[in-house]
């Protein structure tokens, strides 16, 4: 996989050794070399300003994990067959604090997706300003159609494995994709029941009536939403009067639109595996939190029962034209195709909800076309941030107001759009967020690195 933007860039050459050596080091996982490929490639005026970083190899010890754990997950489904599943646990990198990152169930995790993962998280944790470093973790283990028993018996049988490895000051879990509320009520119980100890800041994501925190459920979305509203201040403009579409129809996807709608944006379509929804009238929110949240249903259902809404089988939600995009759903969901679409009918902003949804071409067209660009390191990091907050309650063991929350929520969202605008205009790149993300949350990693010594 070559550099993305040879043409626009000459790269250090502590840059291009690094990259090479992991590759090597790597060369099945391509969702792995991808996500360390976007940060590198933006890395190289760093590594000029601050030499130390490549005469200490810093760029080669963050592409190596400090651990990697892959452990069996066997368990038993109510007809008393055996399943045997794979875990994993991704502890990246502590420079900055214990590792902190979700735990997802999915057919497609593999060692390749949780290292990809856990690398994102490593920077997103750092654009937080937060103590907190970065991990990933999942299963092959696919939830949908299991009873509660049988996910249940699974979430024992993988952290008994796990919680050794657990700890508020060593690595902080909390969910992901097919790991909810449920998923999480197991897991901290047997940890629970394993260590003998009521540590409730071993997981977060719990539920309010033991340590949950308060906007938790909606921090991903409000927050991709809160910063999309931050670049557009930037450049004059509101997200009030304009036409939103968002990917994906489940939990970021939802408060997106949520949040999207309070600040005066109409959302215009969202979409699931099948296919999407147009309702040019706007979104009807109750209505799609009762399909998706309550009944479970497809997102076509929305377009039967919302007079007016169309329903798309197949095709791609970017033809939808619209002002702001925010994709919601999986990785490498929006190609350089569907970006070419999205600069001819006029976006203005596009920001990742999800990890790492937007190919390097796509990501590279609507730089060229300056279109505002939040990655999903900064857009998407609400979540994490509000996972923190959760820990800061159990310390203290007290809870907040959905109000403060919120509050808390915005602040941080704030303060990690003006962390990326102002790195992108000390390396001579105003308003290109990419870069400002990427090289903030390398430089405050690499310092903390270099001041601890070679560990």
């Amino acid at each position: 996989m070559p550099f993305s933007s040879e043409a626009r860039r000459d790269h250090h050459p502590g840059v291009r050794s690094a990259y090479e050596h992991m590759a090597r080091r790597n060369p099945d996982e391509p969702e792995f070399q991808q996500a360390v490929l976007e940060v590198l490639d933006d890395l190289s005026p760093a590594l000029t300003r601050h030499p130390e970083y490549a005469e200490q190899r810093i760029l080669e010890r963050l592409c190596e994990p400090e651990r990697q754990l892959m452990f069996r997950v066997p368990w038993r489904d109510d007809q008393g067959q055996v399943h045997i599943n794979r875990g994993f646990r991704v502890e990246f990198n502590s420079a900055l604090g214990p590792y902190k990152g979700g735990l997802r169930f999915h057919p497609s995790v593999d060692l390749g997706v949780i290292k990809f993962l856990g690398f994102e998280q490593i920077f997103k944790n750092a654009l937080t300003g937060m103590n907190i470093g970065g991990g990933k973790g999942g299963s092959d283990f696919d939830p949908k159609g299991r009873s509660d028993a049988e996910i249940e018996r699974f979430c024992q049988s993988f952290m008994t494995e796990l919680h050794r490895h657990l700890g508020e000051h060593t690595d902080v879990p909390a969910g992901d994709i097919g790991v909810g509320a449920r998923e999480i009520g197991y897991l901290f119980g047997q940890y629970r029941r394993l260590a003998n100890r009521w540590e409730a800041g071993v997981i977060t994501g719990k539920g309010l009536e033991w340590g949950g925190s308060r906007v938790r459920t909606e921090a991903t979305g409000y927050g991709s939403v809160l910063f999309t509203q931050r670049m557009l201040e930037r450049v004059g403009k509101a997200l009030d009067g304009q036409r939103v579409v968002v990917s994906g129809s489940g939990n970021v996807a939802i408060y997106s639109v949520e949040k999207a709608q309070h600040l005066g944006a109409t959302v215009v379509a969202c979409s699931d595996s099948a296919g999407y929804v147009v309702d040019d009238k706007g979104l009807d929110l109750d209505l799609l939190k009762q399909i998706k949240e309550v009944e479970r249903e497809r997102i076509s259902v929305y377009a039967e029962r919302r007079v007016g809404a169309r329903y798309v089988e197949g095709g791609s939600v970017w033809d939808v034209p619209c002002d702001v995009a925010l994709p919601s759903a999986t990785q490498n969901e929006l190609d350089a195709d569907a970006a070419r679409v999205l600069v001819r009918n006029g976006v203005i902003a596009v920001a990742e909800g999800a990890n790492m949804p937007t190919t390097p071409e796509a990501v590279q067209v609507l730089r060229e076309a300056k279109v505002l660009f939040g990655p999903g390191k900064a857009a998407n990091a609400g979540g994490v941030a509000t996972s923190v907050l959760e820990m800061r309650q159990n310390a203290r063991r007290t809870s907040w107001s959905f109000q403060h929350a919120e509050s808390e929520l915005a602040e941080t969202m704030s303060d990690i759009h003006d962390r990326c605008e102002e790195a992108a205009e000390r390396y001579g790149a105003p308003g290109d967020y990419v870069l400002g993300a990427n090289v903030a949350g390398f430089e405050r990693v690499a310092s903390a690195m270099l001041a601890q010594g070679l560990i």
